[in-house]
């Protein structure tokens, strides 16, 4: 099978990072999913209950997101990917994360990390 689910930059607010301006300041960051899934019912039916809501799945995105304070964007990536591997039902997830802002004297570029998670 290799129907894929995707959802990209899904964006929230939050203040994660070391640095005391990351965790007062903040950062936008931005999460691209994209969800190894069997999209066959859902083509053949046309009805979102046979497949994976992707609205539910960015609301979901965003809570973690905005919820708990992390120091490294490594651990919100994994919270993200471990939440959504046991919520929905996803053979393999991939999950990037990229801070777009992070308030870093000097920083050029966009800091980001990738994990991929599959079900055992």
């Amino acid at each position: 099978m290799a129907d894929k689910l995707l959802l990209e930059d899904v964006r929230f607010y939050g203040q994660h990072g070391l640095t005391r301006a990351e965790q007062v300041v903040g950062a936008w960051f931005s999460v691209d999913v994209e969800m190894a899934v069997d999209l066959a019912p859902a083509v053949a039916s046309d009805q979102v209950s046979t497949t994976v809501d992707y609205g539910v799945v960015a609301r979901r995105i965003v809570e973690i997101g905005t919820k708990n304070r992390v120091n490294l964007i490594e651990r919100l990536a994994g919270l993200i990917v471990e939440a959504l591997l046991r919520e929905f039902p996803a053979r393999e997830i991939r999950v990037r994360v990229r801070k777009l802002t992070p308030p870093m004297e000097g920083l050029v570029g966009t800091p980001s990390v990738e994990l991929t998670r599959v079900r055992s």
